[in-house]
């Protein structure tokens, strides 16, 4: 069939890759892709918000098949979009509805959702500018860290946790009456801290069955020991070493199931991923956040690690069979860390020209912020190359990744020098 990816990172390459090894992909257009998905598919220039040129693309190709890699077309109605044309309605989008990407859109709506379906999560509240001294109180009943979270997308930097309470304040000021992160801070959810390590949960859901793929730990921080600035991830682990059978077995009945069921419950259409940031809090799992795609880049860690079709994996979503399909995982350890340009998450130079990638052996480089200019692939983003490897154990697939980035070179490149080093 003739498949459509949505996206340009390095979760797109990485979905790309993995379709690309189904015999039932026979083409496959990434729009608008990136330099990794121009060597392996068809790159097509469309603004992924621009749903009437995506029908025309598909109309066009004879798209059989819709995957949305981001977050945003997801919460703008895609889903609905192709859903209420006569000319699309029999083409699968897989993501969830509008309504199910609330889950991801509004931190509110997902925390509503968490205490309405007994999923255990942080103690909440959400204040608006006009509530903005109700918020001030609100964080005077909490210990420190106070954590702060931006109710609409902010492209994952709408979360901040800080230690003093005048700047908490200070800070909650910012988001809701100087609109420190724009729409997205008209509502700020303030929530209880918990103290624990962070995992990442994957499922995929055709709305009633689930399958549970491989869990991932990512490294948001910018700085090794996880200081400095948060990003969209600079590496990640599969499986998390410290999710043993008893821990998986209790995010499962606590967490998976009733949020399958909850969307089943509300009537929410909802065909795709989940991804489910949890915290282990003393072997207890308790859920931070709902997104409603795959992770970037714990895409690349965990998409790798399957060995089932997953094309096939997408048409039993699409057809409501999931529960007829059996997922096969490949038990060596994935590793990948992410090489990003010099001065990220803030201000950094485009257009670096990258060298070395043809060395690369042992590893797979998938492209997240590359482009092609006169034949040359050259930086485009602020994370710009995910080297993922697979080892006996993390440890092995990690000192992999690290031996490979040694062969690649671009002006100011930058990456973290301990990935998992929380793990060992």
């Amino acid at each position: 069939m003739t498949i459509l990816l949505l996206g340009s990172g390095g979760r797109e390459h990485a979905l790309a890759w993995k379709m690309l090894q189904s015999p039932k992909c026979s083409k496959l257009f990434v729009a608008p892709g990136n330099a990794g998905t121009a060597q392996i598919a068809t790159n097509c220039s469309l603004d992924i918000l621009d749903f009437d040129s995506i029908k025309s693309l598909v109309l066009q190709e004879k798209v059989e098949m819709v995957v949305v890699g981001p977050e945003d077309p997801l919460v703008q109605g895609i889903y609905d979009f192709f859903k209420n044309d006569l000319q699309l309605n029999s083409i699968p989008v897989i993501g969830p509805s509008k309504v199910g990407a609330q889950l991801e859109g509004s931190k509110e709506f997902a925390k509503e959702f968490l205490i309405k379906h007994n999923i255990p999560t942080a103690a909440y509240d959400s204040f608006t500018a006009a509530t903005v001294e109700k918020g001030y109180e609100f964080l005077e009943t909490l210990q420190p860290p106070y954590v702060l979270k931006a109710d609409g997308l902010a492209a994952g930097k709408g979360v901040l946790i800080l230690q003093d309470l005048a700047e908490a304040k200070e800070e909650l000021h910012n988001m809701l009456v100087n609109a420190k992160f724009g729409k997205a801070s008209k509502k700020v959810v303030i929530e209880e801290f918990l103290d624990g390590i962070e995992l990442s949960c994957f499922v995929l859901t055709d709305g009633k069955n689930y399958k549970i793929l491989p869990t991932a730990k990512d490294y948001k921080r910018i700085g090794e020991g996880d200081k400095g600035l948060n990003t969209g991830g600079m590496g990640a682990v599969s499986p998390v070493p410290f999710a043993d059978a008893i821990l998986l077995e209790k995010i499962e009945t606590r967490i998976v199931k009733p949020t399958v069921e909850g969307l089943l419950k509300d009537k929410i259409e909802y065909k795709g991923f989940v991804f489910i940031g949890l915290i282990n809090v003393k072997g207890e799992p308790i859920v931070i956040e709902y997104n409603v795609r795959m992770g970037d880049p714990e895409t690349e860690v965990v998409i790798p690690r399957l060995k089932s079709d997953l094309v096939e994996l997408f048409q039993a979503v699409a057809d409501e069979k999931l529960e007829e399909v059996t997922l096969e995982i490949d038990q060596r350890s994935a590793t990948t860390i992410m090489v990003v340009s010099g001065g990220y998450p803030e201000d950094y130079e485009k257009g670096k020209v990258i060298s070395g990638i043809e060395n690369v052996e042992g590893s797979i480089v998938f492209h997240a912020g590359t482009k092609l200019e006169n034949g040359q692939v050259v930086s485009n983003g602020g994370r710009v190359l995910a080297v993922t490897s697979f080892g006996e154990n993390f440890q092995e697939a990690i000192k992999k990744s690290y031996q490979n980035i040694d062969k690649l070179h671009f002006d100011k490149m930058y990456f973290r020098k301990d990935i998992g080093f929380d793990l060992i």
